[in-house]
Parts: C-alpha cells; structure tokens; sequence
C-alpha cells in the first residue's frame, strides 16, 4: 500500500475498525437476544428474524464467521499501522511503541468495548439487519469455516464437550416467575398478578381454599318442614348440602332454584325432598388446588366435600373459590365492615371474624400474613401467642398489627386489623403487647 497517499492508508485503518466493530457489535447482539423474543418476531414476519433465528441454530458457524472476521481485521489493522509508521518516520522504536499503543488503544475503544456495550443494550435493533449481512458472508465463507471448525470439533470432542444438548433452553417455573415479576410496565398489573397467582396454584391444596365446616350452609334433613322450607326460600345460595342429624352424614346436594319450582307444583313432603338430592361429590384432604379444577372439569361437579383420612368433613370447595386465587375476589357470603377501599375504613382499621382464612384475608386487605401454617386467622394467632387470648390483647405479625376483641375458651373469635404503616388508637396502645415471630419463619 505504499503508492497510496497518507491520507488514504489512514482512511483504510479507520474502514477496517468499522468493519472489525461491526463483527463485535454483532457477536455481542446476537449472543444477548431474547430467543423467545425472536420467536415471537418471527412468527409475525420481522425483517431479519427469521434468518437470524437459523443463523443461532447454528452456534458453531455464526461464532466461527464473526470471530474470523473480526480476528482478520483486527489483525491487519497493527500490520497497517506498523507499515504506515516505518514509512513516514522511518526505523525508530519509540515511535513504532507508540503506534502500537496507539494502535490496540483504538482496537479495544472502538472495535471491542464500544460495540459490544451498545450490541448488549440494543440486540434486538442489531442483531435482526446484521444477520442479513452475516447469512451471505457465511455462505460465501462456508469453506474457510468448515475448515476451522474441523479443529475446533475435534478439541471438544477430546474434551467430551457435547454441544448438542446446549441448544435446548427450558424455563423452569421460579425462572418464568422471575420473569413475570420483571415485566413492569409491560404488562398491567392485574395480568400480572393473574399469571403469579396460577404459578402459586401448583403449590397450595383444597385445604387452603375451601370453606370450613363451620362456615357451611348446610340443611338438616330431619329439621322441621316448615324452617327447611324457610332456609330454601331466604339461603344465600343456589346449592346447599343436605345432610341427617350430622353434617358428617351427607346425603346429597340440592339445587334451591330446581327444587323451589318443584314444590311450587306439588305439595311439599320429605320424600319429595330427598328425590331431588344429587349424588355428594367427595374429595381428600391434600388434593392440590390445579387437579382438582381438573376434576371438577371432568366429573362437571360444582361442589366438593373435602373427607379427612377419617371420613370426617372438613369443608366445601368449588371452582370460584379455585379461580378466586387466580383472578381476585368476586363472589362472598362474608359480611364485611370495612367501608374503605379494600375493607380498610378511614382510620385504617377493618374488623372481621377469627375464623376466616388467611389466603382470603390476604387477598382481599392486600397484606402478607404467612399462610404455610395454619390456614385461618384465629389459629394464626394462637400459633403465635401458644395460647387463647383471655383478654384484649396486641400482636404484631409481619407488618401487620392485630387486636383481639372478642375471644372464648375455644376460639378467637373476633379481631381487629390495622393497616400497615398506620398507628394504633390510643385505646390499643393500652393494651398488652405481645409482638412475636413465627417459629420457622
């Protein structure tokens, strides 16, 4: 190149730092991509997805074109330098140093560092029209490659390197949760939390979901005619267990509405009654929640008992208690007397009963109490404190802070809440303290 005037040899070092930047800029870009990313701009037709999706199917081709091209600029780039500086000052060896430091000054800044931070930050605006240069300079180069990748084969296979299996990229749940937790502003809120609430589903059981045995609103067969036809006509419910003497002793489930109709027609009697009863659906306890929404799919039940190992009945589930984790709170029977929003009042402050349970709570009072113990307010308490309240006492769980009002000799039974980052009244400072933390938790 010594025809060539000074300014052009130096015009070319700068053309070929642009092209080695541009081999870093794209190793970097494509390395970075999002893959499910691409999959999605592929399918929906984006200009270089698809050919970018077949040049990373091919890990060992696309890395070997990019680190060749690189390595090739990067190295003709001192050897131009180097003749550029013996011909203007001839054999010195300070100046040739400072060429050379000159030299890998520029190759670091502006083919290595530089492009590889912006091909990081930017892969997906890089990656997708690079590789509409990179595929044609693969194909044409596919000799040369095939060449270098044949050493390169070989050492991995003397290593026991097998490259074949780190292709196939899975997610695993904690991974896809991670991932939902970072989508901030790209996804609304209440997706997000539809889509955490579902990975949380393989976790939990009917335990945590279903209605205790108290809260049932359950029909004794054996009650007079007159107050079963009064609870027919005032229950809240479109469906109600029936069950002889002992909630235990079920016999069937009644639709309300079917049966109303019936007796309108005919005259009312308890065998009429016990005609109408549909077979009682029964499930264990431990079942997890995501099966059982299965079963209730299949067997196209709306209501199950949950069985103890004993055949006792702990309580009732049915699929909106299940989707009620999924999506929020949409159907209750619980009379609340909070007035604010999400049941807090304007103090801060919202009663409910002991007996309710946590999962609920949580979801409605937007708050964290643990829920891998006990599943209701009232055996939280107790697991705290080792002991039924006698009187008015304080407990601080979490950030939560908790008032019992109202206890007997078997159960709390009625408890005041308190918003976190608000104060207590006054009349609850009072009060004795007993602020402790779960064992284990």
């Amino acid at each position: 190149m010594d025809h060539l005037p000074l300014w052009a040899q130096i015009c070319a070092i700068f053309v070929l730092l642009i092209c080695s930047s541009f081999f870093s800029i794209s190793e970097t870009a494509m390395m970075a991509l999002n893959r499910h990313r691409l999959k999605y701009l592929a399918n929906h037709g984006a200009l270089g997805a698809k050919t970018t999706q077949k040049l990373l199917a091919r890990t060992d081709l696309l890395l070997s074109v990019i680190l060749i091209g690189n390595n090739l600029f990067n190295t003709i780039i001192p050897v131009l330098t180097t003749s550029i500086a013996l011909h203007t000052f001839g054999h010195d060896n300070l100046v040739l140093s400072i060429a050379t430091g000159i030299v890998a000054f520029l190759i670091i800044v502006f083919a290595e560092i530089t492009p590889k931070i912006v091909g990081a930050t930017f892969p997906e605006k890089i990656a997708l029209p690079a590789s509409l240069l990179i595929a044609p300079l693969m194909r044409v180069t596919k000799p040369v490659i095939w060449f270098v990748n044949m050493f390169a084969n070989g050492i991995l296979r003397v290593l026991h390197i097998n490259t074949s299996k780190a292709n196939e990229q899975r997610l695993s749940t904690e991974e896809l949760r991670t991932i939902v937790l970072e989508s901030g502003s790209f996804m609304p809120t209440k997706h997000r939390s539809i889509l955490l609430n579902l990975f949380d589903l393989e976790n939990i059981t009917v335990d945590d979901v279903m209605i205790p045995r108290r809260r049932i609103e359950a029909l004794d067969y054996d009650a007079p005619l007159e107050d079963i036809l009064h609870q027919l006509e005032t229950c809240y419910h479109n469906k109600l267990v029936v069950y002889q003497g002992d909630i235990d002793r079920v016999l069937g489930v009644l639709h309300v509405r079917k049966t109303l109709a019936a007796l309108h027609n005919q005259d009312f009697e308890r065998e009429t009654l016990r005609e109408l009863l549909a077979e009682p659906y029964f499930v264990p306890t431990g079942t997890p929640v995501f099966q059982q929404l299965q079963y209730f799919q299949e067997s196209r039940h709306r209501i199950a008992l949950v069985v103890n190992e004993y055949g006792e009945m702990e309580g009732l589930v049915t699929p909106e208690d299940i989707i009620e984790e999924l999506i929020g709170e949409f159907t209750t029977t619980m009379p609340r007397s909070g007035t604010g929003r999400g049941g807090w009042n304007d103090q801060g402050e919202c009663i409910v009963p002991g007996s309710m349970p946590l999962r609920e709570l949580n979801r409605w009072l937007h708050i964290k109490l643990p829920t891998d113990g006990p599943k209701t307010l009232n055996g939280l308490i107790l697991e705290v404190l080792e002991e039924i309240p006698e009187g008015d006492v304080c407990v601080q769980i979490g950030d939560v802070k908790l008032e019992v009002l109202r206890s007997d000799d078997q159960a709390v039974r009625t408890v005041k809440l308190f918003k976190p980052g608000t104060k207590p009244n006054k009349g609850a400072g009072a009060l004795q303290k007993a602020k402790k933390l779960l064992p284990g938790r």
